[in-house]
């Protein structure tokens, strides 16, 4: 291919745009792997970077997308070989080193996964790093002792990418899950992806949250950060886990060692994009595996790559629902 199609985004003036532009492989960033774009996906970090709403962005010019799936081209890592299907999500993709929001990606090998058995590379990119968020998340509460015997496990932001997955991965394998949103419109979506409860988050009283509250929850998935969390920790149950996901809400936590001391409470932070071999590929195997959400169709649906711009607005004004997959090449 002797060009091919990108959406790059930009900084001019100090205000960032983004949009298609035709490049070249000489253009692409430093990489041992090659990779013929299939599919990308939209997370919130993504809408943030192509429309300047967020300072997400540490280099310009930058192709977006912080996810893809594909096939190898080229490689110098022994590791791939030309014609495997591969997955690369996180790390620098998209925001500092050139994205999957293009027909071709260059990437260091280290970043690079192997397309799990089980897995197609549109089921990857459905599930991208919100799926493997989410996965890391349930994964690293099991290996703190979280067992469905133990109690409910709430999951906040439930409608979103990381939280539709966090509740049908849960729900499939034996969990109670309580869902927290805003959205009373989606408790019927919430409760067909196997929550057992949805709680509305406008019916807590988040300015009276006490050091200790009624221990409820023996796990959360948070996607909120701020007051939420702050009234999670406050009720979690003896030796209860929490995995610290996201800040949609806030980046602050004003709370108590209360929680943490007298009930041995642990509040585990998710690192989905720096975390690396061997155990990424051990999450991407749990998602292949008994961690597949199986709802993973309904909760996802593809735009071709041509909508993709039109489409960040969504996620800006906080309307997105499950997860969106771009059909960059396709196949």
């Amino acid at each position: 291919m002797d060009s091919f199609k990108a959406l790059l985004i930009e900084e001019r003036d100090g205000k960032v745009s983004s949009g298609f532009v035709r490049m070249d492989e000489s253009q692409l960033d430093a990489g041992t792997v090659t990779i013929k774009v299939s599919y990308s996906s939209i997370n919130y970090k993504d809408a943030l970077a192509a429309t300047g709403a967020g300072k997400i962005i540490r280099r310009f010019p930058c192709v977006g997308g912080i996810d893809l799936s594909g096939t190898v081209i080229e490689s110098g890592d022994v590791r791939f070989r030309p014609g495997d299907q591969v997955i690369a999500t996180s790390f620098d993709i998209g925001v500092a080193h050139h994205g999957g929001y293009a027909e071709i990606a260059r990437v260091p090998g280290e970043w690079v996964v192997p397309l799990p058995a089980g897995l197609s590379p549109y089921d990857a990119m459905a599930l991208g790093t919100a799926g493997f968020t989410a996965a890391l998340g349930i994964v690293r509460m099991e290996e703190n002792g979280l067992r469905p015997s133990k109690g409910p496990v709430i999951v906040t932001g439930a409608t979103g990418g990381v939280g539709s997955l966090a509740v049908d991965m849960l729900a499939r394998i034996g969990y109670h899950v309580v869902a927290l949103t805003g959205k009373e419109s989606e408790a019927d979506y919430l409760r067909s992806l196997g929550a057992a409860e949805v709680m509305l988050r406008q019916n807590l009283d988040l300015s009276k949250i006490r050091p200790l509250d009624r221990g409820r929850w023996a796990g959360a998935v948070d996607n909120l950060g701020g007051d939420v969390l702050a009234w999670i920790a406050s009720s979690m149950e003896q030796g209860g886990t929490i995995a610290s996901i996201g800040l949609a809400a806030s980046m602050s936590l004003n709370t108590t060692v209360a929680p943490f001391i007298l009930r041995g409470v642990s509040l585990l932070g998710i690192d989905s994009g720096y975390i690396r071999e061997p155990y990424r590929s051990g999450v991407w195997q749990r998602l292949a595996s008994d961690l597949r959400p199986p709802h993973l169709a309904t909760m996802s649906r593809r735009i071709p790559f041509d909508d993709l711009p039109a489409t960040f607005a969504e996620y800006i004004a906080g309307r997105a629902k499950g997860r969106v997959v771009v059909e960059v090449a396709g196949g």
